[in-house]
């Protein structure tokens, strides 16, 4: 649906991770998972301008237009990607991402800073675990949460 009239530029900073937490995601295909990703978000004519993560988690910031429910985009991704993944047989098990996810908007003069903090992900989580690394951001951006209720660990 177009929208006459209608300018936008929605950045957004999304981030969700593997279920229980899992190191499942390799170095060997990642760059494949990303490209596949980008291809959904592409499909769905958003534009993806950082992906990247590290073995349980990853984050993509892009720009959305208003004709596309977050959730639904994210609903897209997740299920497409993870089908994919099982096709292709990179994990042993059944590749399920984690229910839920973290969406942050941004300003255009903040995109170069988020930029780098994406790709710098390996380097970043060499000092920094993924939960605190959640639990800054929910914090920064003021969210209210539950910590019992921030990730499903494998039991």
């Amino acid at each position: 649906m177009k929208m006459a009239n209608t300018y936008t530029k929605i950045y957004i900073q999304i981030i969700f991770a593997v279920k229980f937490r899992k190191n499942f995601i390799s170095k060997n295909w990642k760059d494949e998972l990303y490209k596949y990703i980008c291809g959904i978000v592409h499909g769905q004519k958003q534009k993806v301008y950082a992906i990247n993560g590290v073995s349980d988690h990853i984050h993509i910031l892009l720009s959305m237009k208003p004709d596309i429910a977050l959730s639904d985009l994210i609903r897209d991704i997740k299920a497409n990607s993870s089908k994919w993944i099982n096709t292709k047989d990179f994990v042993t098990q059944k590749f399920q991402w984690q229910e839920g996810f973290e969406a942050f908007s941004y300003s255009e003069s903040q995109l170069d800073k988020v930029i780098k903090y994406i790709n710098d992900q390996e380097k970043y989580h060499s000092k920094k675990s993924f939960k605190d690394e959640y639990i800054e951001l929910l914090n920064r951006f003021n969210i209210e949460y539950d910590e019992k209720y921030v990730f499903e660990f494998y039991e």
